[in-house]
């Protein structure tokens, strides 16, 4: 696919909001985010103890296995989560042209929620032994992504973007209202677990996890990246896109199967993560100045990551031992400032 250089509106920033200068600040305040989330929980450790763990990985201690196989992945998996929930919102917002669409307005946690709760609520799964520690999860996967197919199967079929927008929410409605059914024939005690997982949680990752959002997660956003020049001239509009040689069916579905594919495998892995699709691009614009794709998938993703990993750091400590949902959290911090973009811009849906 070739495209001129497509004339993107952008915002002139003063000389602290140029890119290599929010790049450096939001990437050393994720670092820093990193290494608090590692150091804090119920058995702090300093940053001596830390550096001694990830020089010595096979050294057989309780400390190594905490740091190692708990707060690491855990950290890595909230930073990885945030970003590509907010690039997947990013991708939204452009296909869209709605400031309030994100990742999950397509029916994606719905669907996820719904095999989930067949798993938890019902016994249908009794006898598949091989794969009950990893069930839930791979009824997440299955969720997300037969929904997603679902939507991308229309999205062939049809050209509004509001029309698909309409399918996306009533999918999401008929996969809830086959959810609360199951919940109100459920047993009291299987319940609460399943409730537990549509709070969201990035705890429990396993390293398997982690490669996994490394590498599929990497690849989707390389590709969305290689694409940020048809991405700039689609937000002038589809007829000027076309004109610049994009193939506009093509792309439509390319940017709804990475935006899904990237929400889906999050839902999948730490259920459903509320408002930092939708929030995080809205900060990536304001903090760039810009609406060039080129800065604001990576800027996206960067702000993903620290407000995520903010978010689960709050979750974990502020009422410790207890950990509070991450949804709540991210809820708490995403609606405001959405309320506040909405009105400052004074935007009309």
């Amino acid at each position: 696919m070739t495209t001129s250089e497509p004339v993107v509106p952008s915002i002139r920033p003063p000389a602290w909001r140029r890119p290599p200068v929010v790049f450096s600040g939001l990437g050393l305040l994720t670092l820093i985010l990193l290494v608090i989330n590692v150091a804090v929980g119920s058995i702090p450790y300093s940053l001596a103890e830390i550096w001694h763990v990830l020089l010595n990985p096979r050294e057989d201690s309780i400390t190594n296995t905490i740091i190692w196989n708990i707060r690491i992945p855990r950290a890595i998996a909230a930073a990885f989560g945030g970003a590509y929930l907010a690039a997947s919102g990013l991708l939204l917002q452009i296909y869209f042209r709605n400031p309030i669409v994100g990742p999950f307005i397509l029916g994606i946690s719905s669907g996820a929620s719904l095999m989930v709760s067949i798993v938890m609520l019902t016994t249908v799964t009794v006898g598949w032994t091989l794969f009950t520690p990893f069930m839930s999860t791979l009824a997440a996967f299955v969720g997300a992504y037969g929904v997603m197919l679902i939507v991308l199967a229309i999205a062939s079929r049809i050209q509004g973007g509001v029309t698909l927008l309409i399918v996306g929410l009533m999918m999401g409605y008929l996969c809830g209202a086959v959810t609360a059914i199951l919940t109100a024939l459920a047993e009291k005690d299987k319940i609460k677990g399943f409730v537990l997982w549509q709070l969201g949680s990035f705890s429990g990752f396993k390293w398997d996890e982690i490669w996994i959002l490394l590498i599929f997660g990497g690849c989707i956003l390389t590709l969305l990246y290689l694409q940020s020049k048809p991405l700039n001239a689609f937000l002038l509009g589809e007829e000027y896109a076309a004109s610049m040689g994009v193939n506009i069916r093509h792309f439509r579905l390319l940017i709804l199967l990475c935006a899904c594919a990237l929400a889906g495998m999050i839902t999948s892995m730490a259920g459903p993560v509320a408002f930092i699709g939708m929030a995080v691009p809205h900060m990536a614009r304001l903090s760039f100045g810009t609406s060039d794709n080129r800065i604001l998938i990576p800027g996206a993703c960067l702000m993903g990551a620290l407000v995520t990993s903010l978010c689960d750091l709050i979750a974990r400590t502020a009422l410790a031992p207890v950990e509070l949902p991450l949804s709540a959290i991210t809820a708490f911090f995403g609606a405001p400032i959405v309320i506040a973009l909405l009105l400052k811009r004074r935007v009309k849906l």
